[in-house]
C-alpha cells in the first residue's frame, strides 16, 4: 500500500514548534495537525501549557487537545491508540498527518512500540508517595539506580511521575522497566519525515523559557491553577498537576503562608524545572539520527522547512 508520509515535528519546549506547525498548515492545505503533548490533552489547563488560543484552534484544529479532564489519566498507550487511529483516518482522506509536540515518550512509543506494562496500582503508588515524602525523591532515584541503572540514567531525580512508574512496574512484575521494554518491536507502518526544531544557541532557548513563564504569570497562571486547586477531586499527585510549571504553582498555593516561598521563588523554580525538561528533550532528539535539525533562533525557519518538505512530500 502506497502510504503518504507522516511528519514528526519535535524539539524542546519554547522552541516554536506550534508556530511552525501552523505556518506549515497555512502553506500546505492538505496538512492535519496532531498534538503530541501530555499536558495539552487536559481541559482547563490553557495558560501553563501554552495552548493555542480558541481562535487559532478553530482555524487550525489540533487533534488530541482538550480531550480529558485534569482528574483523568492519559497514558502513552492511550496516545498510541488515538494517534494511530487519527493517522489512518487522515491518510484515508488523502491528507498528511503532522505530529507536533515535545512529549518524547509519546513519540518514542509511537515509533518503536510500547511494552505490555501493568496497569497502575493505587496502593503501590500511595506507598511510594509516602516514601518520597519521608525520604525525598532522590532516595527513590538512588533505589532505582540499583534496580535498573539504565532507566535511572534516563529518568531525572526531579521527574517523580516517571520515577514512580519505573519503581511501580518493578514492584508489580519483579522485572525492570528496561527488561520489559527492550524487546518491544518497532511496527510503525508509515514513512516518516522527522523535523527537529530548536535554537542552536542554548542561551536563546533559556531566555525564551524564562520570558514565556513570566508571560504565563502575567496572563493569570496562578488563577488558573487556583481553579483546579479548589476542585475536591483534584490533587497534587495527579499526572496533570505534576506537569512542569503547574506543580510549582500548586506548591506555592499550599505554602502561601510561608514567606520563603513567594512568587519570585515560584518563578525561579519553574524556570529551572523547565530548563531541565528542555535538556532531556534535546538529549532524546539527538538520538534521532534520521531527524533533520532546523535553527529556530532568532527567527522561525519557515522558508527552509517548507523547501525541505516540498522535496520530501
Amino acid at each position: 500500500m502506497n502510504m503518504r508520509p507522516v511528519i514528526f515535528l519535535m524539539g524542546p519546549t519554547a522552541a516554536g514548534k506550534t508556530d511552525l506547525a501552523i505556518a506549515i498548515a497555512q502553506q500546505q492545505s492538505n496538512i492535519e495537525i496532531i498534538s503530541v503533548d501530555s499536558a495539552l490533552v487536559y481541559r482547563g489547563m490553557d495558560i501553563g501549557t501554552a495552548k493555542p488560543d480558541p481562535a487559532t484552534l478553530a482555524q487550525y484544529p489540533h487533534h488530541l487537545v482538550d480531550i480529558i479532564e485534569p482528574t483523568e489519566n492519559y497514558s502513552a498507550g492511550a496516545f498510541c491508540h488515538d494517534a494511530r487511529r487519527l493517522i489512518a483516518d487522515i491518510q484515508s482522506r488523502g491528507k498528511i498527518p503532522l505530529l507536533v509536540g515535545g512529549t518524547m515518550l509519546y513519540f518514542n512509543a509511537l515509533q518503536y512500540g510500547i511494552a505490555d506494562l501493568p496497569d497502575a496500582d493505587p496502593a503501590i503508588r500511595k506507598k511510594l508517595d509516602a516514601e518520597a515524602e519521608k525520604s525525598g525523591w532522590q532516595a527513590l532515584h538512588h533505589r532505582l539506580s540499583e534496580i535498573d541503572p539504565t532507566a535511572a540514567a534516563r529518568i531525572h531525580e526531579n521527574d517523580p511521575q516517571r520515577l514512580q512508574r519505573a519503581l511501580e512496574v518493578y514492584e508489580i512484575t519483579g522485572k525492570t522497566l528496561t527488561e520489559l521494554t527492550q524487546d518491544t518491536d518497532a511496527d510503525f507502518p508509515y514513512p516518516m519525515i522527522k523535523i527537529i526544531l530548536s535554537p542552536f544557541d542554548r542561551k536563546i532557548l533559556h531566555a525564551r523559557i524564562a520570558n514565556r513563564y513570566h508571560k504565563m504569570m502575567v496572563s493569570g497562571l496562578i488563577e488558573e491553577v487556583k481553579q483546579l486547586f479548589k476542585q475536591p477531586d483534584c490533587h497534587e499527585k495527579l499526572p496533570a498537576m505534576r506537569a512542569v510549571g503547574y506543580r510549582q504553582v500548586w506548591s506555592y498555593l499550599e505554602q502561601m503562608d510561608n514567606s520563603a516561598y513567594d512568587q519570585e521563588a515560584l518563578v525561579e523554580k519553574a524556570i529551572i524545572a523547565t530548563r531541565q525538561m528542555a535538556k532531556r528533550q534535546l538529549t532524546w532528539c539527538r538520538s534521532q539520527q534520521d531527524g533533520v535539525w532546523f535553527d529556530s533562533g532568532p527567527d522561525l525557519p519557515v522558508e527552509s522547512v517548507m523547501q525541505f518538505l516540498q522535496e520530501k512530500l
